[in-house]
């Protein structure tokens, strides 16, 4: 049997884990908001891709503008992710640059890169 120390550690360090993410999650959200404009973002999707939906789900949660089009829907965004050379959604657009997967850190330092004067 583990002794009552360890187990207070161990829930103290699951509760720090657990705040820790929250905190950034929440800095990943303000930091997209600040620096997204509609057009920035475009997320090229599948239908079958839980991968998007997760990501969709947290970019419309967080207010963060972005245009989505799904690949079995529109030929447009077929084409577009086959010129890409895309492996796989969600893809992401992010002022013409590609970012495969939904990484919000990647998507922010983007937007960070390639932010227009005076914003």
């Amino acid at each position: 049997m583990l002794p009552r120390s360890l187990l207070v550690v161990v829930a103290l360090a699951a509760l720090a884990s657990w705040a820790w993410r929250g905190h950034v999650e929440r800095a990943d959200a303000r930091a997209l908001r600040n620096l997204a404009q509609p057009g920035d973002i475009r997320m090229i999707s599948s239908e079958t891709c839980a991968w998007c939906t997760a990501a969709r789900r947290w970019m419309t949660a967080q207010q963060v503008p972005f245009s989505e089009c799904f690949i079995e829907r529109d030929a447009r965004c077929q084409a577009d992710y086959q010129a890409l050379g895309a492996q796989g959604t969600p893809t992401f657009l992010v002022r013409g640059q590609r970012i495969v997967g939904f990484d919000r850190a990647r998507v922010a330092d983007a937007l960070q890169l390639s932010r227009p004067a005076g914003r």
